[in-house]
């Protein structure tokens, strides 16, 4: 059986007088599919029972990456260095977030991912770490080289973290395309990784629930540029695999 996974979808402008599309990078679909499950995106609508009709439908949710998340959702006012904001798309990912997480259903998120995850559950992001940290590295390194497989830095890895064992490394290197970072971490995540300034690169769950985010673009490098993070998208699937026959056997 091959689980069904929603991607969450960002919108898409590309000429003024055309509708906006809805929809992702191939290099997610791509992960999905060789770690054998079936990729499904869910477009950010407003229509909530609609949404969650969707949501039921999936089998574990991967928040991918994209532009800011407006800062009224943890607490904070405007920086005058914040992105473009997709506001219906943070009405769609925080509530699937939060309902993945009361759910106990697998949640993998990519760079913008892994700050929904944060905020949905509680937590708060630098707005820009440019102004905000004071840091030499470019962590939108990858993204001014134009080259999604362009190692940017090294990150530490916590070794008693499940994203170590995964990986089987303490340390790597990896790509950076974000201004944002993670500032306080929610209650019920961790922080297992962190770049050479601090930054955090990776949290995971506290307990055996499945919640990983991930600050790089692993999905850009699985293929080729390092597949040592086929692992996770491997055991995500397998994850969303065992929730999908627990939860149709509780319902039989």
């Amino acid at each position: 059986m091959k689980p069904l996974i929603g991607i969450s979808a960002g919108t898409f402008h590309d000429r003024a007088w055309c509708p906006p599309s809805y929809g992702h990078r191939q290099t997610y679909v791509d992960a999905v599919v060789r770690a054998g499950g079936a990729p499904m995106l869910l477009p950010p609508i407003e229509d909530e029972a609609a949404l969650y009709a969707l949501y039921q439908r999936v089998d574990g949710l991967l928040l991918a990456g994209g532009g800011d998340i407006a800062p009224e959702e943890y607490g904070d006012q405007r920086h005058e260095k914040l992105g473009v904001v997709d506001a219906l798309r943070d009405q769609a990912e925080l509530p699937m977030a939060r309902w993945a997480y009361a759910d106990g259903k697998p949640v993998l998120g990519i760079c913008r991912g892994v700050q929904v995850l944060n905020v949905a559950l509680g937590g708060t992001l630098y707005q820009d770490i440019p102004s905000q940290i004071p840091t030499p590295l470019h962590h939108n390194l990858s993204y001014e080289h134009e080259d999604w497989t362009y190692m940017a830095h090294p990150i530490a890895i916590d070794p008693q973290s499940k994203l170590a064992d995964l990986l089987s490394t303490e340390q790597l290197t990896t790509n950076s395309l974000h201004h944002q970072s993670l500032r306080d971490i929610a209650p019920g995540l961790r922080a297992v990784a962190w770049a050479p300034d601090g930054v955090v690169e990776a949290v995971e769950s506290v307990n055996d629930t499945f919640l990983l985010g991930i600050q790089c673009h692993p999905e850009a490098l699985q293929g080729t540029a390092d597949p040592r993070w086929r692992a996770v998208f491997a055991h995500f699937v397998e994850r969303c695999r065992e929730y999908h026959a627990g939860h149709y056997r509780m319902a039989a």
